[in-house]
């Protein structure tokens, strides 16, 4: 679907009749990220799963602005409207929780409840955008420089070493994980990791205490600096509860598929009739 400066690859899946979920998946994602949550959500729900700008067969039509949350937002909410959605549930994942929270934050009366697993409000300070945007640019470089799939390989598995991860290598899943990851292009996931990566992303610390929408926020208990995060989230925003995931680190939805959906259905269930 071209939504002026998109062309976004979505799935609009399930009976229409069901509350339908949002799902929004994380940096070096796609579209079949949440796949084995959805199955075991099953048909209680109907969902809208898509590839985020630059990732997977999404295009960006437009110049590298288009790269931006901001931009993202109003393409996604635009695409919402051009389905005749008007309002869901919304869930995201790491850097598509970024984009969650920044979406309740901006346009409160599309969503009915958010699931954010191991999101954050982005960085409160400059200095810690700065710091964060020269990480994220040097990355960026390398994933500019990848050219064959062998090496692309080589990045992801050194990706997936950082310690908010844990031993998500050990995982059965992870392999599968892995090729679907591999389907991305590493020149688009350059720019997206700098036109949205975190230290980009305007901080939304202070615009926490005014949400009203119901949040859960999900975390896994070897995710210390997530944990961390997500408990100052949940002191400083009222209508926030806070869900720790067992045996799971920063992907919970891999790591620990059912205790995820569990929470989740939960969560939605619980005043809506679901």
């Amino acid at each position: 679907m071209n939504l002026e400066k998109y062309r976004f690859n979505y799935s609009l899946a399930g009976n229409l009749q069901k509350p339908l979920i949002l799902f929004l998946h994380g940096f070096i994602g796609n579209i079949e990220e949440f796949d084995e949550a959805i199955r075991l959500l099953g048909e209680d729900f109907s969902y809208l799963i898509l590839d985020l700008p630059g990732h997977g067969k999404t295009q960006v039509l437009g110049n590298d602005k288009y790269h931006q949350i901001e931009c993202i937002a109003k393409g996604i909410i635009h695409l919402l409207e051009e389905l005749k959605i008007e309002k869901c549930f919304l869930v995201g994942y790491s850097m598509g929780g970024r984009l969650a929270l920044y979406l309740t934050l901006h346009l409160p009366e599309k969503f009915i409840k958010v699931i954010l697993e191991s999101a954050s409000p982005g960085l409160a300070t400059n200095i810690e955008r700065l710091a964060r945007i020269k990480s994220d640019s040097q990355i960026a470089r390398k994933l500019t420089t990848i050219t064959e799939k062998s090496d692309f390989r080589i990045f992801l598995n050194n990706w997936y070493n950082q310690p908010i991860f844990s031993k998500i290598k050990n995982h059965p899943k992870y392999q599968k994980m892995l090729e679907s990851r591999l389907e991305n292009k590493p020149l688009e996931l350059a720019k997206s990791l700098q036109f949205m990566g975190t230290g980009y992303q305007p901080s939304l610390w202070e615009n926490i205490k005014e949400n009203k929408i119901p949040l859960l926020l999900l975390v896994g208990e070897n995710d210390e600096k997530f944990i961390n995060i997500n408990t100052v989230m949940s002191y400083r925003c009222k209508t926030a509860q806070l869900k720790i995931i067992s045996q799971a680190g920063h992907n919970t939805h891999v790591e620990n598929t059912l205790s995820f959906v569990q929470n989740l259905h939960h969560f939605i269930s619980v005043g809506c009739g679901v």
